[in-house]
């Protein structure tokens, strides 16, 4: 099963990856030994290593593999973190993180695309997730604090309870903007303090919920 496409994989990360400025070690692997085609719709899989996102259905999109790379390189994960991911989506992204942190929680706001997203992960064997059905604009309570919090759908301003669910010296990023074209945003806590760092133009669907779009 993993190693079908490895060839692809490979050179994904050669050439959209690491040529394009991901250098962190950790996150070259992960992207090297998880099958991005099992978490695409069977029609779409021979696509699935090239860099461009793609329907997933339900109006949502698995991300191009170099802006979820970026994402994650940001986060600075060393593998002792507990992570909230908002938007399990395809749960590809959730797959990376696993092997990049001790302990995932992803919530997604579709059952569907969660049940879907679930069936994959425990097939590949992967066993620090657990994902959770619910408005993800608002977070996860039941496991805070985060180290780390990673927003997979553009939100029109940062979540507070988002920000109150880091830990201390904890990071989220996320794409803010109210058009099509957003800005992807790194934040840190510092105690009661938030700092905040814009990276990059990018695309995202929007964030529904209570703290994104209703």
């Amino acid at each position: 099963m993993l190693q079908k496409f490895f060839d692809e994989r490979k050179r994904m990360v050669e050439h959209q990856l690491r040529a394009r400025g991901i250098y962190d070690a950790r996150v070259l692997a992960a992207f090297e030994t998880t099958p991005r085609h099992l978490f695409m719709p069977p029609a779409l899989r021979k696509l699935a290593y090239e860099d461009h996102p793609h329907p997933i259905g339900f109006g949502q999109t698995i991300s191009q593999p170099y802006i979820v790379a970026y994402m994650i390189q940001a986060l600075e994960l060393t593998g002792a973190e507990r992570v909230l991911e908002v938007g399990t989506g395809s749960g590809y992204q959730t797959a990376l993180l696993s092997a990049l942190a001790l302990e995932v929680h992803s919530i997604e706001l579709i059952p569907a695309l969660a049940d879907r997203a679930e069936q994959t992960l425990t097939d590949l064997g992967v066993n620090n997730v657990f994902i959770h059905i619910g408005d993800g604009s608002q977070g996860w309570l039941e496991s805070v604090p985060y180290d780390a919090i990673i927003v997979s759908a553009a939100a029109p301003h940062v979540p507070k309870s988002l920000l109150e669910q880091l830990s201390d010296h904890g990071r989220m990023i996320l794409p803010i903007g109210v058009s099509e074209f957003q800005e992807l945003e790194l934040w840190r806590r510092e105690g009661d303090a938030y700092l905040q760092e814009v990276l990059l133009p990018v695309t995202f669907v929007r964030l529904r919920g209570k703290e994104g779009y209703e």
